[in-house]
């Protein structure tokens, strides 16, 4: 398996990797400076180890996105054991991870290289957009839709279909009772929109 990026995310998912595959783990990441102890780190994919599994190990919705538009790769997911993922029509899209304490209830869609991060909490009939992130003790409702590249913040709560758009930011601790139009963030409890941002 191959995982783009050396930083702190990609040593979750390489622990992930290691515990639910016992898989071998190669590094690329184009900073010299970047070493993970243990494993071996390069600076570029060769065109013949693009047909290896790779997983964008980077938390940065946007630039995981942009790094994906530049790679002709084969997308993997990584799963942790730990984590509780219902066996009733739960879709996880390719280059997705899903941390440990993670849970996954009936009928939810979490798309493309999207993270599910430590100890959040999606219940039934949730879509998750691509490239969005569910920080660590995130709550989700039940049918919620998170749209594309949105992050919701550690440990905010989102009531039941409750629809966040795309790109946006939810604060940490928030907890999100209205829909959110795209590009907003959004903060506090109950959560408010402080500005927008069209960086995306």
């Amino acid at each position: 398996m191959i995982l783009y990026g050396a930083g702190g995310h990609g040593k979750v998912i390489a622990d992930i990797i290691r515990q639910s595959h016992g898989e071998e783990v190669l590094f690329v990441d184009q900073d010299p400076s970047a070493q993970v102890e243990g494993y071996r780190v390069i600076d570029s994919l060769s065109a013949d180890r693009l047909s290896e599994s790779v997983i964008i190990a980077i938390g940065n919705n946007l630039t995981r996105k942009k790094v994906v538009s530049t790679l002709n790769a084969r997308y993997a997911k990584a799963v942790h054991p730990a984590s509780c993922i219902s066996l009733t029509k739960v879709e996880i899209g390719d280059g997705t991870v899903v941390m440990a304490g993670a849970i996954v209830n009936p009928f939810t869609s979490i798309g493309v290289h999207c993270i599910i991060n430590t100890n959040s909490s999606i219940d039934h009939d949730c879509i998750i957009g691509d490239f969005a992130h569910i920080s660590p003790g995130v709550t989700l409702c039940g049918g919620v839709s998170v749209g594309e590249g949105s992050q919701i913040g550690a440990g905010a709560v989102v009531i039941p279909g409750v629809k966040i758009g795309n790109w946006v930011v939810i604060g940490a601790g928030s907890t999100v009772i209205e829909n959110i139009p795209d590009y907003a963030v959004a903060v506090g409890s109950p959560a408010k929109i402080i500005k927008f941002n069209y960086q995306a």
